[in-house]
């Protein structure tokens, strides 16, 4: 997969994470959860900034999630929260959600056909951010 590609994956994985802590921030009852939760946000908008920083600077731009994706997206979280919206719930749901980044990330990372440091490390950075997320959520559990 060449360079842009890769960029365009975490670029995506990141925005999918901002738009599913989007949903899920809003039914957090408890202060300090939210705050945790918010925190991953930030760190997944920082992955999102950098990913789109170095597409801008080789005249590639990232595209928004579409209406149906974050409409699917919105309704899965909303059915699997319609009878419980515990902190464990919800941790369980981004639980999965950033095991799901996690593999594709480390997919990306053992098929790099080329070297670029910088790349690599973003990537590296947000399979990282992932993990600490999900060690972060399973308090919670």
């Amino acid at each position: 997969m060449e360079k842009i590609q890769i960029l365009k994956e975490i670029n995506k994985g990141a925005k999918t994470g901002i738009d599913g802590l989007n949903y899920i921030i809003p039914k957090v009852q408890d202060l300090h959860f939210k705050d945790i939760l918010s925190d991953q946000k930030s760190e997944y908008e920082n992955i999102y900034d950098r990913s789109r920083a170095i597409l801008t600077q080789n005249n590639e731009y990232t595209q928004d999630t579409s209406t149906i994706q974050k409409a699917m997206s919105w309704m899965g979280i909303e059915l699997n929260t319609l009878t419980n919206t515990s902190n464990s719930k919800l941790a369980e749901i981004l639980i999965q959600g950033n095991d799901m980044g996690i593999v594709k990330g480390t997919k990306l990372l053992n098929n790099l056909t080329f070297e670029d440091s910088q790349i690599e490390n973003l990537l590296k950075d947000f399979i990282n951010l992932q993990q600490e997320n999900i060690e972060g959520l399973k308090k919670f559990l």
